[in-house]
C-alpha cells in the first residue's frame, strides 16, 4: 500500500523508520512546508515522491493512506484536506483538538467512505491483550483500583507551551494516561475530578485525574511535563498487584500476591519501533473495507475528546481557535479569566455531571 507523511519533524521520522522493514507497506511520499526539507527525507528514509506543498501530495492519485504528522492544532485542518482528496488517513494523536472537530472530520469520513484512525500506538499493541487476559484471570481476585502516570520533563518545547498550538500535558500525555484507564476498566463512569497546575502560557502543566468507575473501581493517573516519572502502572486486587511497565510503550507485566512475591511474568514482544502495530491495523482495515480500526472505533475516539474537553473545561483552558474568532487575539486573556470565574465553584461537578449523561447516551 502506498503510504504517505503529512509533515516532516521528529514524530513524522519515527514513522518513516517504521515504515522502512514493512512489507505490506510502501514508503511512497512525503510533504513538508518546503521542497529541500522533503526532499531531504525522501532521500534519507526512502520516499519515491517529495512535495514542498501538502496540496500537491494529496493530489498525487497513488497516494492510498496518508500519516499525520503535524501539531495538535492542525490535525483538523489536515485531515479535512486528506479527506476532501480522497485519502484514507492516520492521525497522530491526540486526534484533533477537541470532540468537535472529531465529530465533523468522523462525518466527512464516514460520508466518503474512508478509514479514519488515531494513532494512539498503545491501543494496537499485543500488550494490550495480555494485560486484559491477565487481569480477567482471577491471579489477584477482585480488581479494584489501578494507578498510572506518565511525565517527561517538556515545559521548553514550543509546541507544548504554546496554547495556539493546542498546548499543554493532557493533549500530548494525558490522553494515554486515560486511554489505558479506558482499556483496563472500560468507559462506564460515574464521576470525575480532577485538578492541575499551569505554565505562565495558561497552558496546563501536570494534573491529576481520578475516575470513578459504575461499579465501584477507581483510577488515579497523573500527568506533568515538568519531570521524569516511571511510567508505570499498578493494577490492585484482593489478592495481590499487577505492576505493568512504561504505558506508553508497554515493556512487561509483573503479577505479585499478597506476599508482594512475583507469581508471573510477560515480557513485550519484539518491534520495530512499535509504530507497526497502527499501521498494520489501518492498513488491514482498508483491505477490509472497514472506516475505522477495531482496536480504536470511532466511538472510543469521540469519547476520549469529550473527556479531555470536559477536564479542559475545568481547568478553564481555552484555546485561542476555539474562541469566537471576531474577537482580537488580545483579548484572550480577558475571556480566559472570565471563564475561569464562572466555573471555579463548580468545575468538579460539571465534570461528572458530564460524563454520566455521556455514558447514558453512548452505552
Amino acid at each position: 500500500m502506498n503510504i504517505a507523511i503529512l509533515g516532516a519533524g521528529e514524530i513524522a521520522t519515527k514513522m518513516a523508520m517504521t515504515l522502512q522493514p514493512l512489507k505490506e507497506a510502501n514508503c511512497y511520499a512525503v510533504a513538508a512546508r518546503d521542497q529541500e526539507r522533503a526532499q531531504a527525507f525522501a532521500d534519507k528514509y526512502g520516499f519515491r515522491q517529495a512535495y514542498g506543498s501538502y496540496l500537491d501530495m494529496l493530489s498525487d492519485d497513488y497516494v492510498e493512506l496518508v500519516y499525520i504528522a503535524t501539531p495538535h492544532s492542525h490535525h483538523y485542518e489536515h485531515i479535512k484536506m486528506c479527506l476532501e482528496h480522497g485519502k484514507h488517513v492516520l492521525v497522530e494523536k491526540p486526534f484533533t483538538a477537541n470532540a468537535k472537530q472529531a465529530e465533523e472530520v468522523l462525518a466527512m469520513a464516514e460520508e466518503r467512505g474512508l478509514l479514519l484512525a488515531e494513532a494512539m500506538w498503545s491501543r494496537y499493541m499485543p500488550m494490550v491483550d495480555t494485560i486484559r487476559e491477565v487481569v480477567s484471570s482471577n491471579l489477584i481476585g477482585r480488581i479494584t483500583s489501578l494507578h498510572a502516570n506518565i511525565g517527561f520533563p517538556l515545559e521548553n518545547k514550543e509546541r507544548l507551551r504554546k496554547p495556539e498550538l493546542a498546548g499543554g500535558a493532557l493533549l500530548d500525555l494525558g490522553c494515554y494516561a486515560l486511554h489505558f484507564a479506558s482499556m483496563v476498566f472500560g468507559d462506564r463512569l460515574q464521576s470525575i475530578s480532577a485538578a492541575c497546575t499551569k505554565l505562565e502560557t495558561g497552558v496546563d502543566a501536570q494534573e491529576t485525574i481520578m475516575l470513578t468507575y459504575q461499579d465501584g473501581r477507581m483510577a488515579d493517573l497523573f500527568v506533568t511535563m515538568l519531570a521524569e516519572t516511571d511510567r508505570r502502572a499498578v493494577i490492585h486486587g484482593t489478592n495481590g498487584f499487577i505492576e505493568i511497565e512504561n504505558i506508553l510503550n508497554f515493556e512487561s507485566i509483573r503479577v505479585y500476591n499478597l506476599e508482594r512475591k512475583v507469581i508471573a511474568e510477560y515480557a513485550a514482544p519484539y518491534q520495530v519501533t512499535g509504530y507497526e502495530y497502527e499501521v498494520q491495523s489501518a492498513m488491514r482495515s482498508i483491505r477490509n473495507g472497514y472506516l475505522e480500526c477495531p482496536e480504536l472505533p470511532h466511538e472510543t475516539i469521540l469519547h476520549m475528546m469529550r473527556m479531555m474537553d470536559n477536564l479542559r473545561a475545568a481547568f478553564c483552558i481555552i484555546y485561542p481557535f476555539e474562541l469566537n474568532p471576531e474577537k482580537a487575539p488580545t483579548e484572550l486573556g480577558e475571556e480566559a479569566e472570565k471563564e475561569e470565574e464562572m466555573q471555579r465553584e463548580s468545575t468538579v461537578r460539571e465534570i461528572s455531571n458530564t460524563a454520566n449523561s455521556e455514558d447514558t447516551e453512548e452505552k
